[in-house]
């Protein structure tokens, strides 16, 4: 899976998504950190790439309706250390079959998760 890390996520997330088998790109090594949220949201789509954050901008399903980008994952902790980051998207990659996430609209809790997919025509 091609993966877009934003600037919140350490680069931890990133070296254990790729031993995973991931190919993990992060805003911090794009020279992004700062960038707003649509040139974080352009690079992603041109890279066609699965955002993982926990920025509130990309919540907004109606925006970013299922099938039409490469995957958002949402991650909504209660306590949002990185180290609650880190380790609440580790364990999803470890236990849920991401590979059907691929231009969904996800949204992640420390006890839920939640998939929308594109709708059915």
């Amino acid at each position: 899976m091609k993966i877009k890390l934003d600037e919140s996520l350490s680069l931890q997330v990133k070296a254990r998504l790729t031993a995973f088998g991931h190919d993990v790109h992060t805003t911090h090594e794009e020279n992004l950190t700062g960038s707003n949220d649509s040139q974080i949201w352009a690079a992603a789509q041109d890279e066609r790439r699965f955002l993982i954050t926990q920025d509130l901008d990309f919540a907004d399903v109606r925006r970013f309706i299922p099938g039409t980008h490469y995957g958002i994952l949402l991650v909504r902790l209660s306590f949002p250390s990185r180290m609650n980051l880190t380790n609440r998207i580790l364990q999803l990659f470890e236990t849920e079959d991401v590979t059907t996430w691929a231009g969904c609209f996800v949204v992640a809790t420390e006890r839920k998760v939640r998939v929308r997919r594109q709708p059915l025509t």
